[in-house]
């Protein structure tokens, strides 16, 4: 919980006590005079000394410079712009309504009151500058003071640039406090090469915590609390954390990150950086979406501030983003969770991976995913529980393994991706296996990619598991050590055409696109294509692998082909092996229970139920290995089927299965292999 610093005619969000700040004697310095040290040493624990003032009364221009006095109060009235060009510092700051204080080009302007950073709003989305710009609100403000000018950080993304403003700034040569805002430094120590014990309050908009671009950086026990509205999350302006750029690792241990706002993301990693946090407890929950932003969102990840709706979900902060080319984040032994939309995100990168190790991943508010996979990324999840409102996993591209966190394959990964853990540390991670309970889906695929699942892996999920929208989506499970899938509604593997509804694109907006399309249900039967086989294996085949497991429930193919959606057909792949599996598999029909999907009716897409039906453009490839079982519980329709010699097709108690291919009665023979209309039915 923050204290109260907002300006006494805007409404606080927070009611705890308020808490005193000291900064260091480089405040009261003008800033083009500052020496930057090196190796400096902060320590941010005495009280705070007399202060700085500029005058603010009595003045007849409108616009005015602050000057060295030694008043308790500056006020700015309706009609006057002051210009700040040192740091200032007060125990009381009016600004009327009209009234302005700026800082010349080049530089920023942070406002702190008893170590907290207040009274930054940003500009409307819609205004000239990209909405990225903030300005010290209008009203009361009284305790210890400080109007913080520091060299600007200016972060360039797409078309927009950024004016970053962070408590602490550091590169590849230490702390740099000429861009940093020391005040918003509550207790503990800074140096060059780390910081520990500190805490870094905020109820403005978009100021960051601790902002790295260089060298390596050690965050020790910092509490991080933050309460406004950030801007880009593709950017990390506003978070709590960044870590950022090529040689940079950013080192977080025993953190506590608590924030509240739209996009006010605690941990952000990009651009090659190194990112690794441990022994923490990272939170985000919603904020309010400003009014100017549009009611259906954009893909425009510009201006994204809410998760695109055709994903099934809402909400408008992810705790955690990762971010550029070949960058690292990697999660030990701690809790991440977001209200909403994601805990932890890989997006607008490529080639990254994502890592997380006996840590705890989850939503809060019955809706969002585990995990976002885009750009060929590679994620590792080794002992973690994932306890989420959707998915564990929206998958657009990537390679995905859910685990043990073996002795062997944490100090593979410590190894391979520089986590640094010490030998006492890798002593002291237990072994543990993966839990994932999903309220919908495990995966969701929306581009082709893997999923390997293996060692004691729980996976229990409300509906379908595995959920692939008509892309090459494989998934390869090993219960030889005890892993398991349960799904919750019957249905373990649905192939399916994409209901997703497309961006529209719209001209007079900052942003290039609203997320307003509609998903319209093909009616009719499908047309057969001349040109797709469903008996033979094809490149673009959704495939699922399952050794030495024990399965119960059904798997759907119910793409349409002939055309529909740019395709001609798709086929579902299955291969078992020492495994038995009760249910139906099947090419099917499928129907979602409305026509259309709006923004109205998000959460029905992925919501279909099957008929089975036979094969059109949708084949169902099925091979029972070595000392396999397949229980047929309703009548299927395949197009393929190969048994080892060692495989058999049973029916449930009490009933019979038998096998046409073509119309024609067939015996089903171990050691053959049948394509063409294949019919089990079950009498």
């Amino acid at each position: 919980m923050l204290p109260t610093n907002r300006p006494t005619n805007r409404p606080a969000t927070r009611t705890d006590d308020e808490q005193t700040s000291s900064v260091t004697d480089l405040l009261d310095r003008p800033v083009a005079n500052r020496a930057r040290p090196r190796a400096l040493i902060v320590a941010v624990a005495a009280a705070f000394a007399p202060t700085l003032l500029a005058p603010a009364t009595a003045h007849a221009a409108s616009t005015k410079k602050a000057k060295k006095a030694k008043a308790s109060t500056i006020t700015v009235g309706s009609d006057e712009t002051l210009t700040l060009t040192a740091t200032t510092t007060a125990t009381e700051l009016v600004i009327e309504e009209g009234g302005v204080i700026t800082v010349n080009d080049g530089y920023s302007l942070s406002l702190t009151v008893n170590g907290v950073e207040t009274g930054s709003e940003l500009a409307a989305l819609t205004d000239g500058y990209g909405g990225v710009a903030t300005a010290i609100a209008a009203g009361t403000y009284t305790g210890t003071i400080v109007l913080n000018v520091a060299e600007a950080t200016d972060v360039a993304y797409s078309t927009l640039t950024f004016p970053f403003r962070q408590a602490i700034y550091v590169d590849a040569d230490g702390v740099d406090e000429d861009r940093s805002v020391p005040s918003d430094v509550v207790d503990g120590t800074v140096t060059d090469t780390g910081a520990s014990d500190i805490t870094l309050l905020s109820n403005g908009e978009a100021f960051n915590g601790v902002y790295v671009a260089g060298g390596s950086y050690t965050l020790t026990d910092p509490t991080i609390a933050f309460d406004g509205n950030g801007r880009c999350d593709f950017v990390g302006y506003g978070a709590a954390v960044v870590g950022t750029g090529s040689g940079t690792t950013l080192v977080l241990d025993g953190a506590n990150i608590s924030n509240v706002g739209v996009v006010r993301t605690a941990v952000i990693a990009d651009a090659t950086a190194n990112v690794i946090v441990k022994n923490s407890t990272i939170k985000c929950a919603d904020g309010v979406v400003p009014d100017e932003y549009p009611a259906a969102g954009t893909g425009d990840t510009r201006y994204m501030i809410t998760v695109p709706w055709m994903l099934g979900i809402s909400g408008n902060v992810r705790a955690t983003n990762l971010l550029g080319a070949s960058t690292k984040a990697s999660y030990i032994n701690s809790s991440i969770s977001s209200e909403k939309w994601g805990a932890l995100s890989v997006d607008g990168g490529s080639y990254c991976t994502l890592t997380a190790i006996n840590s705890t991943i989850a939503n809060t508010g019955g809706q969002g995913y585990g995990s976002y996979a885009i750009g060929n990324v590679t994620e590792h999840f080794l002992g973690c529980t994932f306890d989420v409102g959707d998915y564990a996993l929206i998958h657009w591209g990537a390679s995905a393994h859910y685990g043990d966190s073996t002795k062997e394959a944490v100090s593979d990964l410590n190894d391979s991706l520089s986590l640094g853990l010490t030998s006492a540390e890798l002593d002291a991670l237990p072994v543990q296996s993966t839990t994932i309970d999903a309220g919908r889906f495990m995966v969701l695929w929306y581009a082709a990619g893997s999923v390997a699942i293996d060692g004691g892996t729980q996976v229990t999920t409300g509906e379908t598991t595995f959920m692939c929208k008509a892309v090459a989506g494989t998934v390869t499970v090993d219960g030889s050590d005890g892993a398991t899938v349960t799904t919750g509604n019957g249905v373990l593997f649905q192939l399916m055409d994409t209901d997703r509804p497309s961006s529209v694109t719209v001209s007079g907006k900052p942003w290039s696109s609203e997320t307003t399309g509609t998903y319209t249900e093909p009616t009719g039967s499908p047309t057969k294509s001349s040109s797709w086989d469903p008996t033979t294996s094809q490149s673009t085949d959704a495939k699922g692998t399952f050794t030495d497991i024990a399965l119960t429930g059904d798997f759907y193919n119910s793409v349409r082909g002939g055309g529909n959606a740019s395709l001609q057909g798709q086929n579902l792949t299955l291969s078992f092996t020492r495994t038995t599996v009760e249910g139906v598999i099947s090419a099917s029909t499928a129907k979602h229970s409305v026509s259309t999907i709006t923004k109205t009716e998000y959460r029905e897409i992925s919501e279909v139920t099957n008929t089975p039906s036979a094969v059109v453009n949708n084949g169902v490839r099925v091979t029972l290995g070595e000392s396999s079982t397949w229980t047929v519980t309703e009548t299927s329709y395949l197009s393929a089927l190969t048994l080892a010699s060692t495989a058999s097709i049973t029916a449930p108690t009490d009933k019979t299965v038998t096998l046409t291919v073509d119309g024609t009665a067939t015996t089903i023979t171990p050691g053959q292999s049948y394509t063409g209309a294949l019919t089990l039915t079950v009498s």
